[in-house]
């Protein structure tokens, strides 16, 4: 009952601040001060190939992905406006998604041992059945297909954060951290005019649900840009936070 709640909570959350997050945090950006797709070249060869994104937002990787030659694009988001925003958005591009409003974790019409690609930008961390939402991607994907995400870096969603600014704490150079590293309860994080909840998994909690999902990893990656680590005039928390822990992280999979 509690997942639903979250899963509901989150929902509204989306469809109601959709159009503030169009655009953002997407291909060839696979997160903050990260490296990208220009760099990790992790969708090797689209051209033609049967792609499905996981919590497809605003459509604009999808529109990446076409643009380089991608031969049927799906989507999955919980939230009708985030499909909403990405089919208007692919269809004035010329595009003919098949857009799907789901829970990641619920059963759909998504078809099985079809695709070439299933990704998720930023979105999988949503989940509140990892293992699950494993195992139903590898269903999805072709024996060989591959299985690429990002989310945020475990690390940073336990420093703490100031309530009245909503940025990350840094005290004299040094990061407050508020949670422990191995604490993988849900919380609660304000964002806009509410909240949303989430649970922060270990990096091992990935690695162990992907293994029993019949992936083998190809790649991961926690690695902040060269342009942030090297800029010394920006001294806001987040690149401070940026050069001493990584902010995010992506995995690349493969379906055996």
């Amino acid at each position: 009952m509690m997942e639903e709640q979250i899963i509901a909570k989150n929902k509204q959350y989306w469809d109601e601040h959709a159009d503030l997050w169009f655009g953002t945090t997407a291909l060839p950006k696979f997160g903050v001060k990260f490296v990208t797709e220009d760099d990790l070249h992790f969708f090797s060869d689209v051209e033609g190939k049967k792609v499905l994104e996981i919590c497809c937002g605003s459509g604009h990787s999808l529109k990446y992905l076409a643009d380089k030659g991608a031969g049927e694009l799906w989507g999955l988001d919980l939230s009708q406006k985030q499909l909403d925003n990405a089919g208007k958005l692919l269809r004035e591009c010329g595009c003919n998604p098949k857009l799907i409003c789901a829970p990641m974790e619920a059963e759909s019409d998504i078809p099985q041992d079809y695709f070439d690609y299933v990704y998720s930008i930023y979105g999988i961390g949503w989940t509140t059945d990892l293992e699950g939402t494993f195992k139903r991607i590898a269903s999805y994907l072709k024996k060989g297909g591959i299985f690429i995400f990002s989310w945020g870096h475990p690390l940073h969603y336990c420093v703490a954060k100031s309530y009245e600014t909503g940025e990350d704490i840094v005290d004299n150079g040094a990061l407050v951290l508020s949670r422990s590293y191995f604490d993988e309860s849900y919380f609660k994080m304000p964002v806009h005019d509410t909240t949303v909840t989430f649970a922060n998994r270990k990096i091992s909690t990935y690695v162990n649900a992907l293994y029993d999902a019949g992936f083998i990893i190809e790649k991961m990656i926690e690695q902040t840009d060269e342009e942030s680590l090297a800029n010394t005039e920006d001294n806001s928390p987040k690149a401070q936070k940026a050069k001493m822990v990584p902010l995010s992280m992506c995995f690349k999979c493969r379906k055996l």
